[in-house]
């Protein structure tokens, strides 16, 4: 083929690319309010394992979140719904990140607690299918990204908001080998998308008494797409006097959180897809890693709560996936429990993990026999919670 059919291919693949985010602005213009949970008559709750160690610790936080919602269950107000089928081997054999059976169950819940799931990359035995994360955010609309990190005794509270469904994740699938030479990817920023993001983070802070809000871009080389992002920030940040805005470049960000004298001065970020994927992780260190941390994805119809870390397929394949680490989805359903609007039982919960995890420690997970199991910890976790109501 030669390069003046080579670019033309291209130039066909990238107006595909530019008509479908072209529809999404349009489907974005047309989106109503979030949902409220009080005025359902039954909150369904999905619970979808995915693979690795997913099914293990997924299993495991809904026993506890069960435990938890016990009465509003019995008065069939709350409803837990298990889903199969997200697994790797499943996702493959029907050569889509989430199978079409799946997606339909998906869509009948109002919230997921989901685990981690296998994304296929180059040198894996697996075909090229899209990351079921960034699927299920797209097919679901779950703008927002919501991860906290707490340390205390560092000055460190920091809740991050990271744009979900743009930026140079959500057309990973769609970039084009123009040559054998030449491989070329996209970013997306649109106007619909930063504004719901910015408003939702400047919200948060709000109704929180956070008293910064600081915008994290690389706006002063990636001048078109990230300096969108930052000045429809900027603008919405006007409407919110009472809180400081600021913004910082990635790079500096990332060095400033590790700076004693600086990072307490954090509070709120807002930011786009990938520094957000990759800061949140470093963030995530200090309160003692990511298989500490959960996180939200939120959109108005739907909402997701999983872990931020990956599906360990190693423990599997070594035998040890009974002793998977559930902290990170125990905090995810922290999460969930304050979305429904259970904010007794997410305190509870919360203050549970903290015990356990930071002050007690009377169990000690290793990921190994040299510690307890995910049933143990979770067994545990309960026990504490009673201790707490009583």
């Amino acid at each position: 083929m030669d390069q003046e059919q080579q670019i033309k291919n291209a130039l066909d693949q990238f107006e595909k690319v530019m008509r479908k985010q072209l529809a999404r602005v349009e489907r974005m213009k047309q989106e109503g309010d979030f949902i409220d949970y009080d005025k359902l008559d039954k909150i369904i709750i999905g619970v979808c394992g995915g693979d690795g160690i997913g099914p293990v610790i997924t299993k495991e936080s809904a026993r506890v979140l069960e435990h938890l919602l016990q009465k509003e269950v019995d008065a069939g107000k709350v409803e837990f719904r298990y889903i199969d089928g997200l697994t790797i081997e499943n996702r493959v054999a029907c050569m889509k990140a989430i199978p079409d059976d799946v997606l339909a169950q998906l869509k009948e819940c109002h919230v997921i607690l989901k685990g981690p799931t296998t994304t296929p990359r180059a040198g894996d035995p697996w075909p090229n299918i899209e990351s079921a994360n960034v699927a299920m955010r797209k097919e679901l609309d779950l703008f927002a990204n919501v991860r906290p990190v707490k340390v205390p005794e560092q000055g460190i509270d920091w809740t991050f908001f990271r744009e979900n469904t743009e930026g140079a994740y959500t057309l990973g699938s769609d970039g084009v080998n123009v040559t054998d030479d030449l491989a070329i990817d996209f970013t997306v920023t649109t106007t619909q998308g930063t504004d719901r993001i910015a408003r939702i983070a400047y919200d948060y802070a709000q109704k929180n008494h956070k008293g910064r809000v600081s915008i994290i871009t690389k706006a002063n080389i990636i001048k078109t797409t990230d300096g969108k992002f930052l000045k429809l920030s900027q603008k919405v940040g006007e409407e919110y006097p009472e809180i400081a805005t600021d913004d910082w470049y990635i790079d500096i960000t990332t060095a400033k959180l590790v700076d004693p004298k600086r990072r307490s001065d954090f509070k709120v970020f807002v930011l786009p897809n990938l520094y957000g994927d990759i800061i949140t992780d470093e963030a995530a260190e200090f309160q003692g890693g990511v298989g500490t941390a959960g996180s939200a994805n939120l959109g108005k119809r739907y909402a997701m709560f999983e872990a931020i870390h990956g599906s360990a397929p190693r423990m599997i394949s070594e035998g040890r996936g009974d002793y998977a680490d559930p902290c990170s989805m125990l905090r995810a359903s922290v999460m969930l429990l304050s979305h429904i609007g259970k904010q007794k039982q997410a305190d509870l919960l919360e203050r549970a993990l903290d015990i356990c995890m930071f002050e007690e420690k009377k169990l000690k997970i290793t990921g190994r026999d040299t510690g307890c199991t995910c049933r143990e910890f979770g067994d545990y976790v309960m026990q504490t919670v009673e201790a707490l109501q009583k």
